[in-house]
């Protein structure tokens, strides 16, 4: 007799079935992500679909950023059938589905550097202890008139709206999109920057919230082509205004509907589960920056003056510290969460999620406490002022960040030998380049000479 979970492992796969012939799908695409969050796919026609469901589809893991050596190449696509999903926009009038997929070593064991099995490592150790960890990131990106043209489209600015902006109707395209993917949207609106725009999504577990923000920015780039423009999360686009980050809240909760960061006696209505988790993050943070911002262009948003946290503290007014605690109302109790302020929209949500799990369940099991928080702008604080509060400071580049990943045995951990050897290797010879590069500043500046 077939086990229960073999039962259900079946009904699953013969209710996709039934959805592609209901959906008239002509293509569908077996997704997944590189290691430094590329998204990557093989089409499939329908009628191989029973066999990839039962046996997986094998591709050349060598040909993927991060993953095997040439030698090594055979892996295995395993279709995770709970991602399921017609997508809103066909091709050649065709009807187009997706599914996410696990990475499988040719042994069919998970692969040690597929991001979502990293991420499934971490969340499985929390569930272990009975927690659940739930984020909801927030998405800002720029709409340029173009790939090459990075004209402005609208000339607003933060929480601007007009009747008759286009911007807004943009933005509303895009929401219903997103719901259409399942992807249930929080909040819109404009940015602080001219053509800047952010995007909230409803907290979920944090394997689910990564896929969402996988697909999302396919989305959003694809209604704005649609639209004649160009969609981009570069981090800093734009020099002297505004870069754009994903903060991300977060939280633990218990399985049901007890949110584990919540106290009601408490000054900010923090457990002490939370204070711990909070201070693991501070501490971590550092070593885990490069996970976080992972790109050479990360560092030019992580300035001051442009609400991106630069110091290493925490407040609950104070928009320039690096972990926020936002207000919640009466009867809000399981909206309490602390906002990561750091990581921007290029890195990899699958490792980011996990790096900074990782670091929040250091602090909780060797109790580690935060230190005071801190309500002031932080931006306008001296060098002694810094010194008397023991506030230290993001990594200020690339190379800092990728020093300070190096040390990190959390890091090391969290993604795993192979993963964070890979990753070492490519972000050193991405800032080595960068050293080496002559830009048109410098052609500017020094062309004379």
């Amino acid at each position: 007799m077939a086990s229960k979970c073999a039962w259900r492992e079946l009904m699953e796969k013969d209710k996709i079935l039934e959805a592609v012939e209901k959906d008239e799908i002509s293509f569908i695409d077996l997704m997944f992500c590189d290691l430094y969050g590329n998204l990557k796919s093989v089409t499939i026609s329908p009628r191989e679909l029973e066999d990839c469901l039962e046996n997986g589809k094998w591709f050349d893991g060598s040909s993927v950023e991060g993953f095997t050596r040439i030698h090594e190449s055979d892996m295995l696509l395993v279709p995770d059938e709970s991602t399921y999903l017609r997508l809103p926009w066909s091709r050649y009038d065709k009807n187009v589905a997706r599914i996410i997929c696990d990475v499988h070593e040719p042994s069919r064991t998970p692969f040690r550097g597929d991001p979502r099995y990293i991420l499934k490592r971490l969340l499985k150790k929390a569930k272990v202890q009975g927690w659940f960890y739930n984020v909801g990131p927030e998405i800002e990106f720029f709409l340029f008139k173009s790939l090459g043209n990075r004209d402005y489209h609208d000339t607003a600015g933060y929480f601007d709206f007009s009747p008759r902006d286009y911007a807004t109707d943009l933005r509303a395209l895009m929401v219903s999109t997103l719901e259409k993917l399942g992807i249930p949207v929080e909040m819109t609106h404009h940015e602080c920057a001219p053509s800047q725009h952010e995007i909230d999504i409803q907290y979920s577990d944090a394997l689910k919230s990564a896929d969402h923000v996988m697909i999302l920015k396919q989305a959003i780039k694809s209604t704005a082509m649609e639209k004649g423009l160009h969609a981009t999360f570069m981090p800093k686009p734009i020099h002297g205004v505004n870069g754009s980050g994903m903060h991300i809240h977060q939280s633990l909760f218990d399985g049901g509907d007890r949110n584990l960061f919540y106290e009601e006696r408490d000054r900010y209505n923090l457990s002490p589960m939370a204070y711990h988790f909070l201070a693991g993050q501070l501490n971590h943070i550092a070593g885990i920056t490069a996970v976080l911002c992972p790109t050479v262009n990360s560092y030019k948003r992580l300035v001051r003056g442009y609400e991106a946290p630069v110091y290493i503290c925490w407040g609950q007014r104070n928009r320039s510290a690096l972990v926020r605690v936002p207000r919640h109302g009466a009867g809000r109790e399981r909206s309490t969460r602390l906002e990561l302020r750091c990581p921007d929209p290029s890195c990899n949500p699958y490792l980011a999620f996990a790096v900074m799990l990782a670091a929040g369940l250091d602090g909780i099991e060797k109790k580690m406490d935060p230190p005071a928080a801190v309500e002031e702008d932080v931006y306008g604080f001296d060098d002694a002022k810094l010194a008397k509060f023991y506030i230290k400071t993001l990594p200020a580049d690339l190379g800092e960040a990728i020093e300070e990943f190096e040390k990190s045995t959390l890091a090391k951990e969290a993604l795993g030998e192979h993963s964070f050897k890979k990753y070492l290797d490519v972000k050193s010879t991405e800032w080595k380049e960068y050293q080496r590069t002559v830009t048109d500043w410098e052609l500017s500046r020094y062309q004379n000479l």
